[in-house]
């Protein structure tokens, strides 16, 4: 019989279970196990075994190993808390895979403090750099915010695909000392959410919804970040209708904002005498910037050219029409490379090349056995196949 692990705190057990919102049955069924073995656990009556440990800690609770033998509960901010901006019916309707992703986020921001010594590495830090204020002008903060990452339109008309145009925000954010995570999240309404912070900004992007929809999301968040305020974006808009007074004013600044981000007025004024917006014409003025034809035609409705009913019933039907999730598939080093980002990795072997991470720290930080950062460490390193 295999042993079980000696020293665990068996109350984090349960706080763990209870803090993502799991039952002993739910727990039980994915470790393939009874409901009594788990409550035996918690009760400190009898342990799990490491395999079983490692599942449940980096499949189930999505936590590091060592959380298990702390004395106490670490300090942790509620969805309630870390949100202040929306609506607590909007956080109350938020799945236990979306809190156990804002956790995870969390844990990453916790980590990178530890790895950089509460130092952002970055010697260029946008968030300090180009102060951003809700009411002011929009298009003016946005020129402000291209040219600091240095994007330019002749640039972003060049890129050839939706993804290519996120890959290029995404380093340039990240050049920029803000760290940017992917994941797919199965609460399909939610797009990304963002967690503000004076040294380690970071954002999350569901990797479950289109590429073209993933690039506007990264900077509603972005403008989030600007505004040291923590958000989600939620793929259907109408929920700002929900918010009253200064949250309201901030979302509707956010939505402008990253629409002049991303199909400049400057460059977009070359289409205001088009005469038809026919399907074809907004489908192919979004190819120019690599966005969403939703966001082409918010635009026109923003000229007044077409009505909002008009682009509401669009707007549905571009919906159906598209698929509801983009399947990572591939590699799973190479998925995982995309949702940990280069900066990050860089960052966690780069100290574990030093020798100032173990194997076992580095796969803490990472959320993930030891075996299998290692084999990531040597696909990203391109020191050979990871098998």
């Amino acid at each position: 019989m295999p042993n079980t692990v000696v020293g665990i705190n068996s109350e984090l057990l349960r706080w763990a279970r209870e803090q993502a919102s799991l039952t002993l049955e739910e727990v039980a069924g994915r470790l393939k196990k009874e409901a009594a073995d788990i409550e035996s656990w918690e009760e400190g009556e009898s342990a799990p075994t490491y395999v079983q440990l490692e599942r449940l800690a980096y499949k189930i609770y999505r936590r590091p190993m060592a959380l298990f033998f702390l004395p106490e509960p670490p300090p942790e901010p509620e969805p309630e808390s870390e949100f202040r901006t929306l609506p607590r019916a909007e956080i109350r309707g938020l799945s236990t895979d979306s809190r156990l992703a804002i956790r995870e986020a969390l844990a990453r921001q916790l980590s990178l403090r530890e790895i950089c010594g509460n130092h952002n590495p970055s010697d260029r830090l946008l968030f300090r750099a180009v102060p951003v204020s809700v009411g002011e002008d929009h298009a003016c903060a946005t020129r402000r915010v291209r040219e600091y990452l240095g994007i330019t339109i002749e640039d972003q008309v060049g890129w050839r695909s939706p993804r290519e145009a996120f890959r290029h925000w995404r380093n340039a954010l990240e050049e920029a000392g803000v760290f940017v995570f992917k994941r797919s999240l199965k609460q399909r309404e939610i797009s990304g959410f963002c967690l503000a912070d004076n040294e380690f900004p970071l954002i999350y992007i569901n990797n479950s919804t289109p590429k073209t929809r993933q690039v506007f999301t990264l900077i509603h968040e972005l403008v989030h970040v600007l505004l040291s305020t923590s958000g989600i974006t939620f793929r259907d808009d109408r929920f700002i209708e929900t918010l009253v007074g200064r949250a309201r004013e901030l979302e509707i600044f956010c939505n402008r904002f990253a629409a002049e981000a991303v199909v400049p007025s400057e460059d977009f004024e070359q289409f205001r005498h088009t005469r038809a917006w026919t399907d074809e014409v907004v489908e192919a003025i979004a190819g120019r910037y690599s966005v969403s034809r939703e966001v082409i035609l918010r635009r026109v409705l923003d000229w007044g050219f077409v009505s909002r009913e008009y682009y509401k019933r669009k707007a549905r039907e571009w919906a159906d029409q598209r698929s509801t999730r983009e399947g990572e598939g591939g590699d799973y080093y190479a998925t995982q490379a995309t949702y940990l980002g280069e900066a990050y990795l860089n960052l966690v072997f780069s100290r574990h090349q030093r020798g100032r991470l173990t194997t076992e720290e580095m796969a803490e930080h990472l959320g993930m056995k030891a075996e299998t950062a290692a084999k990531l460490e040597d696909y990203f390193l391109g020191r050979a196949p990871a098998t």
